[in-house]
């Protein structure tokens, strides 16, 4: 089955039912749904930061099991490294989750579905699908 990584913002859309992911549809269905660790970490910081209940805790638990988690190796952190590398060095400096997340598509050798194309565009290698391609 062909495989995407998906950015923390669209992972949020579909959690929250937020309109915005029905335009991210035609690229989540039939596949299998990748989130990097980084974004694994962002998701669940939510409920501490925002005081969640023990309802809405089981519901992101629940929501998270849709995806399989890529988490470090030896491969994602070299790949991690000339991302950052290379972005600075262009003076385009991504952001370190950012850059997680970027590395991991380019890892897997797979597209990434974010609504923030724009984050990503100096990143080298990195297949980006969005809702405006």
């Amino acid at each position: 089955m062909p495989t995407v990584v998906v950015d923390t913002d669209v992972v949020s859309f579909v959690f929250k039912r937020d309109k915005r992911a029905r335009s991210f549809r035609r690229h989540l269905v039939g596949q299998t749904l990748v989130i990097c660790f980084m974004a694994l970490a962002e998701l669940r910081a939510w409920p501490l930061i925002n005081h969640w209940g023990l309802v809405n805790r089981e519901r992101l638990e629940r929501h998270l099991r849709k995806y399989a988690v890529y988490f470090a190796d030896e491969a994602l952190c070299q790949c991690w490294t000339e991302v950052i590398s290379r972005g600075r060095l262009k003076g385009k400096p991504i952001d370190i989750a950012d850059a997680w997340i970027a590395a991991t598509a380019i890892t897997l050798g797979v597209p990434l579905v974010t609504h923030n194309a724009a984050d990503f565009s100096a990143v080298e290698g990195l297949a980006v699908l969005s809702e405006v391609e």
